[in-house]
């Protein structure tokens, strides 16, 4: 269970600005740049493939989770000390996202349902049942009422509204393939998914149709994340490549404005997502070959192929706030790195 903040301000608050404080004033030789206890922290405990990693909305604390069916909430300050496991689902947990106030964390999982987690009760508040396949990804609305999407290997795409009653999905669209990968615009009136068909897909909510097509994947898509201003998407493939297509309303017809290369995929055909950092400048992919790898969003230049891990990286996540990447990987570790 996880405390609310006020309820720790006192036992941790200023307890990690100490310790921050220590290390901004003191480690001049290697010129730190994060509040980070070290340079580079190890959050071990999971005991299986770890899928999906996310960082909280304000920054103090991450989840992460994956093959053994558990969520690990951890504190990115101090030792980065393990504040709770949540437990319930019955299947691998694929992907995860918080809440925009950071309260709920919603989770897709191969046991077909969607669940919601009150981190600080440390408990399942609901769970959403209608897929008939494993759940691939989900992801919440930004602003307005917090609807939830999910994409599911049934080949369905579905809009829950976790206001009404009965738990039924208020939209379902329907694909011709597995859908890996899911997000919503930034106005949450368009949903945009990737999955086996190699094309990226733009679905209007108001007219409950498909809007867009967005060929140039060669293989399965199985990252997306929108960008912070919410006008382009970040999009990660099994054909070694990741883009960036610019998804406001009135773009021209070629919407891929740049192609990432390094990253590779490989046999074990993991989802391996992506991210934008805060700014928007950096770009970050999963990686099978065991790196984590950082572009310049303009130039497209790897600015740092980052080692450590021991088996494919699944996941990775920008801080909010500070220059940190984490990474999640196989090899049921959890990596928080600072970076210049």
């Amino acid at each position: 269970m996880v405390k609310r903040k006020s309820e720790v301000a006192l036992a941790d608050g200023e307890q990690n600005k100490a310790i921050r404080e220590k290390y901004i004033k003191t480690d001049k030789v290697n010129a730190r740049t994060s509040s980070l206890f070290m340079p580079i922290m190890a959050l071990e405990g999971h005991e299986g493939d770890i899928f999906a990693t996310k960082f909280h909305p304000e920054g103090e604390y991450l989840a992460s989770s994956g093959f053994d069916r558990k969520i690990f909430i951890w504190s990115v300050y101090g030792e980065c000390e393990n504040l709770g496991v949540l437990a319930g689902h019955s299947g691998a947990i694929l992907d995860m996202k918080f809440s925009t106030d950071g309260s709920l964390i919603y989770t897709s999982s191969t046991d077909m349902t969607v669940s919601f987690w009150d981190i600080y009760k440390g408990q399942r508040v609901k769970k959403l049942k209608g897929h008939t396949g494993f759940v691939n990804s989900c992801d919440s609305a930004r602003r307005g009422p917090q609807m939830i999407t999910s994409a599911s290997d049934d080949c369905t795409i579905k809009i829950w509204d976790p206001r009404k009653r009965g738990g039924d999905a208020v939209t379902t669209f329907n694909n011709n393939f597995q859908v890996m990968a899911v997000c919503f615009n930034d106005t949450a009136d368009q949903v945009i998914t990737g999955g086996l068909d190699n094309e990226i897909k733009i679905w209007d909510l108001r007219k409950k149709a498909l809007l867009h097509r967005l060929p140039g994947h060669t293989d399965t898509v199985t990252g997306l994340e929108l960008s912070p201003d919410g006008c382009y998407l970040l999009s990660n493939a099994m054909d070694n490549s990741l883009r960036i297509w610019d998804v406001r309303p009135y773009a021209p017809a070629d919407r891929c404005l740049k192609v990432f290369s390094g990253h590779t995929h490989n046999f074990e055909k993991n989802l391996l997502r992506c991210a934008w950092s805060p700014d928007g400048s950096k770009v970050s992919a999963g990686s099978a070959d065991r790196f984590v790898y950082i572009w310049d969003a303009n130039t497209r230049r790897i600015l740092y192929k980052l080692p450590g891990h021991n088996g494919s990286v699944n996941d990775v996540d920008f801080h909010p706030k500070e220059p940190i990447i984490m990474s999640g990987s196989s090899d049921k570790v959890v990596y928080l790195g600072e970076f210049e």
